[in-house]
């Protein structure tokens, strides 16, 4: 048995995800969660919601209602959203949780004692009606580009041209509308990323497990150089930034960098998670304390592989202690909506919320995996949903388990038959369901998920050839003993599909085991060279039919959700 620490990019606290950031994220290391436990192996699957930063206080401010129960709001509709996608998380926690504070304070005070903090002066815009510094994204103004007139502090969304706050013209505060604003002085930390280049670049070297998006937007920082980056922030909402344990002189309205304590969240969330449970989180995270053997798995969207792998690991490894850092980073291109992003201002794509409204999670986890934006970014249609879900869960899984299990019903008392000898057929079926286990396996383990999903579809094709050519219906009218067989193996290839499909569809595979009476502890992961898994199931073991599994998509329903969430036109 093997141990797996498996993370999630934190979903971003203001407003429910799209299916773009789960498909990116926190569906696929789900997936593979559940296919290491189905192996027998120790895992421990986290995530949390990433709480602080400029977004939150401005969306906190919109709502009117303070930072905190704009985040304990949203916290409760996100986990409630994930639980909706059987989202398996041993953890779901909170990046402003007292654990995170202090983990956060604890990686500042060792990254200064050892030389890659500074404290610089640096010019910032300040709001004198407010009263208050104002970051990036709290400045409006005026392009000095293209003359876009609500260009934002950090950039213009009419032009794409990344500006500093200073470069605006006509600047005015969001958060008032003040335009009583002039340049000062401030002092933020700053992090030495310089000092730590050769050091992560051996380490990205040493990275042969990463697939070739993520290394290469690894490469890309390093090769343009290492900047010193600001860890601080004039904000109200976030980890005060303390020194010897009190507020640090000049901080004392300050916090710090979202993007600096997010990922430190990863640690901080195994520590919640072992106070609410009796867990021992240093054991997954101290290689001084058990952590040596630990396979450490990230997942994320390709806009946070730089953060994952220079800014993170250098405050990992700049603190000079023996903490876990990543072994396998799994990241991922783009879902798009039809092409083009989802935005919910101009009402394009489907959230999280609302897709479980139309359809239940299964059906949603099944696409998004089959259809994974892995070597490039994958277009979201829902009439390709609708052809994907009619054909791979409906016609090729659904209706084999329907078939079979509805004729031993008719004519063996839903009993697994136990008369008839296996045959040829059954040999040869073995051949290649062997094959199609070894090719999910692997795929599953290399974490390339739209393979594994393309195999499971195969396999569950090769049970329908199956029946076709044994026929049981036919054979029933001559041969009782005959037909018993071709049952009998289509009975063991529904539990075995079903437990295969675990890691992609759980509630329709847990209803189809439920039916075909296979205890929880007989439903992990087989071996490919178990040549008895066509003949598992206790002959006159009782079988029930599970109800409709999935419901095919009409084009009327395709037509109004177009309508409803903006189409291709």
């Amino acid at each position: 048995m093997a141990r797996y620490l498996i993370t999630s990019a934190l979903p971003y606290i203001n407003g429910i995800k799209h299916l773009g950031n789960l498909a990116g994220s926190m569906l696929p290391s789900d997936v593979h969660a559940r296919f290491r436990r189905l192996q027998g192996h120790e895992v421990l699957f986290v995530c949390a919601t990433d709480e602080h930063g400029t977004p939150a206080e401005l969306a906190a401010a919109e709502a009117g209602m303070s930072a905190k129960a704009y985040c304990d709001e949203q916290h409760d509709i996100q986990r409630t959203a994930g639980e909706g996608y059987s989202l398996s998380f041993d953890w779901f926690g909170r990046s402003s949780s007292p654990q995170n504070y202090a983990l956060t304070q604890h990686f500042a005070e060792m990254l200064e004692a050892n030389g890659l903090l500074e404290e610089r002066v640096t010019k910032q815009v300040y709001c004198i009606d407010d009263a208050r510094f104002l970051p990036d994204r709290y400045v409006e103004g005026t392009c000095p580009i293209c003359g876009f007139e609500d260009a934002r502090g950090d950039q213009c969304d009419n032009c794409g041209s990344l500006l500093d706050p200073t470069q605006l013209k006509n600047p005015r505060s969001k958060i008032s509308g003040s335009t009583n604003i002039e340049v000062r002085d401030t002092a933020h930390l700053f992090l030495r990323q310089p000092l730590m280049e050769d050091k992560i670049r051996a380490w990205v070297d040493a990275a042969k497990d990463w697939p070739h998006l993520a290394r290469s937007i690894a490469y890309k920082w390093l090769d343009e150089g290492l900047q010193d980056r600001a860890i601080t922030r004039d904000l109200s909402w976030g980890v005060p930034v303390l020194k010897d344990g009190k507020p640090r002189p000049g901080f004392e309205n300050k916090v710090f960098y979202v993007w600096f304590d997010a990922p430190i969240e990863y640690i901080a969330a195994t520590e919640e998670w072992a106070l609410a449970t009796g867990g021992d989180w240093k054991r997954w995270w101290r290689t001084d304390q058990g952590a040596e053997d630990v396979t450490y798995v990230q997942v994320m969207g390709k806009d946070n592989v730089a953060f994952h792998t220079v800014s993170f690991p250098v405050t990992i490894l700049g603190s000079g202690e023996p903490w876990k850092l990543v072994d396998r980073l799994k990241a991922f291109n783009w879902l798009t909506w039809y092409g083009g992003k989802f935005s919910t201002s101009q009402k394009r794509g489907i959230f999280m919320d609302q897709a479980l409204e139309l359809l239940s999670g299964d059906y949603w986890r099944w696409y998004l995996m089959a259809n994974a934006p892995e070597s490039s970014d994958a277009a979201f249609t829902l009439e390709g949903f609708q052809a994907t879900v009619n054909s791979d869960l409906a016609n090729v899984l659904g209706n084999f388990v329907n078939r079979i299990m509805k004729f031993a019903a008719a004519k063996f008392e839903g009993k697994v038959p136990a008369i008839g000898v296996a045959g040829e057929a059954e040999a040869k079926l073995w051949t290649e369901v062997s094959a199609k286990i070894a090719a999910i396996t692997a795929f599953h383990e290399e974490m390339e998920f739209r393979k594994a999903a393309a195999e499971t579809r195969a396999l569950w094709a090769l049970g329908n050839e199956y029946l076709q050519t044994a026929a049981p219906w036919t054979a029933i009218k001559t041969d009782e003993a005959l037909a018993a067989v071709g049952v009998r193996t289509g009975l063991n290839l529904v539990a075995l599909f079903a437990i295969l499909a675990q890691p992609f569809v759980p509630e329709a595979a847990s209803r189809i085991l439920d039916g075909i009476g296979v205890p929880e502890k007989n439903r992990m992961w087989p071996s490919a060279d178990d040549a008895s898994l066509l003949d598992a199931l206790p002959h006159g073991l009782q079988t029930q039919v599970p109800d409709l599994l999935f419901a095919k998509i009409e084009d009327e329903q395709v037509t109004a959700w177009v309508e409803q969430f903006g189409g291709g036109g």
